[in-house]
């Protein structure tokens, strides 16, 4: 059963590509009483997809590389290999995924696999991930990919074999969430674990 929110003021504080919000609220604590007033920013940026390809018969995966501004002002790399993804606007998130295997790597697959819902930033951030698996082989492989210039994207794409990807992990060069994500799910699934 979920707990009660009274939601007492909301205001926008930006409004562009993604929104600020700033919202006064309670909420029913474990004990059943509501919480004293507290302030909150909620930042919207809308839910996302996002697909690991892997090819089985090579034991490898399909990983992207792009320039990441936020990443590189916080003492990062700024660009980072990660899985393909993408934003959900109006488009349903299997959508959402098909489109962006196309545009950033090439990748046409027949049936995406869902691995799981997620939120990488729950303290402040209202994405929901939508995860997926997708089967590759040799053949799915029907563009060059590489992102859309129109939209500033320059993508590099690339199949690293496992064992590579386990080492990327372990040195620390794959440092998105999603991506880690993933390659743990991966990890534990040909492990045979579920």
């Amino acid at each position: 059963m979920g707990r009660r929110v009274e939601i007492i003021d909301r205001k926008r504080e930006y409004d562009g590509f993604f929104k600020l919000e700033r919202v006064t609220l309670r909420y029913e604590r474990f004990d059943g009483r509501l919480s004293e007033p507290i302030s909150r920013l909620l930042f919207e940026r809308g839910n996302s997809a996002a697909v690991l390809l892997y090819d089985q018969a090579a034991d490898s995966v399909v990983l992207v590389k792009q320039f990441r501004y936020p990443a590189y002002v916080n003492d990062g790399p700024g660009w980072l290999w990660e899985i393909v993804a993408g934003m959900c606007e109006e488009e349903e998130a299997e959508v959402v995924a098909q489109n962006e295997l196309l545009e950033e790597a090439g990748y046409r697959v027949e049936r995406l696999e869902h691995i799981m819902s997620f939120y990488l930033s729950p303290g402040a951030c209202s994405e929901r991930v939508e995860l997926y698996l997708g089967h590759v082989t040799g053949r799915s492989k029907v563009s060059a990919g590489g992102g859309l210039p129109e939209h500033g994207e320059d993508i590099l794409v690339r199949q690293f074999g496992w064992q590579d990807v386990r080492r990327m992990l372990g040195e620390g060069e794959i440092r998105d969430a999603k991506t880690i994500i993933a390659l743990q799910y991966l990890a534990l699934r040909k492990a045979g674990q579920p």
